[in-house]
C-alpha cells in the first residue's frame, strides 16, 4: 500500500491517534508493521497482486478421489472459495455438480475428468492483480454450450475470474444470446468497478460490436441490452482465437500496490472461512444429507443457501457482525 517507509510511518501515525482519540488499543503480538506480505482468510496479498494460499492448495493438490456425496462437497466448497482465481470454474466443475442432483453417488469418467481438470486448474493458478482505480478497466467474456465466463483485467493482467453454468434453456439459447448474456453477468458482477468508468469490452461474438447503435428485435436482447444503461463502455471484436487472456506471471507487475477500496464485507469473508473449517464441512453434510432439506438447502461457491437466501448458523458470532455492521451503516 505504501510507497515509501517514510509514508508507512505517516499511516502508521494516523492509525494509532485515531485508535488513542477512540481509546483503543492494539496488541503489539497481533500487529504486523512494514510487512511485504500478508496471510489473509486464505489469500496471500503482496505488492505482486493477490494469490491462493499455498497450504490450501497443497490440501486440494492431495485431494482423494471422491467416494461420496459428502466428500465431493467438501472438494467442491474448498475450490469454490478460489473460483475467483480459475478461468470457466463452472464449466470445468459441470460434471461435478451434475453429480451433486442425483440421488445415488455414481463416479463416472466425466466426473473423474472434471476432479483431474480442477485439480491441474486450481495447482497452477495465476496471481491477481489489484485494481488500479486511475487505469482503465477491460472485460473479456465467451460463452459455451454450458457456461460462460469472464475475466477483468487491466493491462492484460487478470484482476477477477467469473464463470456461471447456464440453466437448460439459456444453453439452449443462440451463440448471440449467450455471448450478449455473458457480457450483463459479467457488467453485474463487477458494476462495482466499472460504474461511473469508461471501460473495453471484448467478445468473439461479431455482431454485439454493434449493440449499442442496431436496432432491438426481440424481447429477450431488449431485456439483456437494458441490463447495460448507464454504463460507458465499448465492445470491441476479437477473435476466439485471439481471446485468450495473457498469462499474467510473465508480466511485469507495477511497483506500486493499490488498496482494494470496495471489498466483501469483513463478516462475509468470516462466513466462508467458517464453512471451510471442519465445523462448517459438518454443518454443510448434515444440512444438505438431512431428510427434511427437501432441496431447498444447497451449496452454492462455498456458500449454504436455504430459499436462495444466504444461510448464517444461529448462535453464530457471524449474526451479530452482520447486525451491528448494518446498524451503524449511514
Amino acid at each position: 500500500y505504501n510507497k515509501s517507509t517514510e509514508e508507512h510511518y505517516q499511516h502508521l501515525q494516523h492509525v494509532f491517534k485515531i485508535l488513542a482519540t477512540h481509546h483503543f488499543h492494539a496488541k503489539l503480538s497481533k500487529c504486523t508493521f512494514a510487512a511485504t506480505t500478508i496471510q489473509y482468510l486464505g489469500h496471500v496479498i503482496s505488492s505482486h497482486g493477490v494469490a491462493a494460499d499455498p497450504e490450501k492448495i497443497e490440501a486440494i493438490k492431495s485431494w482423494p478421489i471422491p467416494t461420496n456425496f459428502t466428500t465431493l462437497r467438501g472438494f467442491l466448497g474448498l475450490t469454490g472459495y478460489y473460483r475467483r482465481f480459475v478461468r470457466n470454474y463452472d464449466h470445468t466443475t459441470a460434471a461435478l455438480t451434475d453429480l451433486l442432483r442425483k440421488s445415488t453417488f455414481e463416479w463416472s469418467k466425466a466426473a473423474l475428468d472434471s476432479f483431474n481438470n480442477l485439480k491441474t486448474a486450481m495447482t497452477s493458478l495465476v496471481v491477481l492483480t489489484l485494481p488500479n482505480f486511475t487505469a482503465p478497466f477491460e472485460v473479456t467474456t465467451d460463452a459455451s454450450n454450458i457456461a460462460i465466463g469472464a475475466v477483468l483485467l487491466q493491462k492484460d493482467r487478470p484482476i477477477a475470474f467469473f464463470s456461471k453454468k447456464m440453466c437448460p434453456r439459456m444453453q439452449a439459447a443462440s451463440a448471440y444470446v449467450r455471448a450478449l448474456f455473458a457480457i450483463t453477468e459479467a457488467v453485474k458482477k463487477w458494476r462495482q468497478y466499472l460504474f461511473g468508468r469508461r471501460f473495453l469490452i471484448f467478445t468473439d461474438q461479431r455482431s454485439l460490436k454493434h449493440l449499442l447503435t442496431q436496432v432491438v428485435q426481440t424481447p429477450e436482447q431488449y431485456t439483456w441490452a437494458t441490463k447495460l444503461l448507464g454504463f460507458d463502455f465499448e465492445i470491441i471484436y476479437k477473435p476466439g482465437r485471439d481471446n485468450k487472456v495473457a498469462d499474467a506471471l510473465s508480466r511485469i507487475p507495477d511497483a506500486t500496490l493499490f488498496a482494494i477500496s470496495v471489498t466483501d464485507p469483513a463478516w462475509l469473508s468470516d462466513l466462508h472461512a467458517f464453512y471451510t473449517s471442519a465445523a462448517g464441512q459438518k454443518l454443510i453434510t448434515k444440512l444438505t444429507t438431512s431428510e427434511t432439506a427437501n432441496n431447498q438447502i444447497v451449496l452454492r461457491d462455498g456458500l449454504l443457501y436455504a430459499d436462495n437466501r444466504l444461510y448464517i448458523p444461529n448462535g453464530s458470532p457471524i449474526r451479530s457482525k452482520l447486525l451491528e455492521e448494518y446498524i451503524h451503516q449511514p
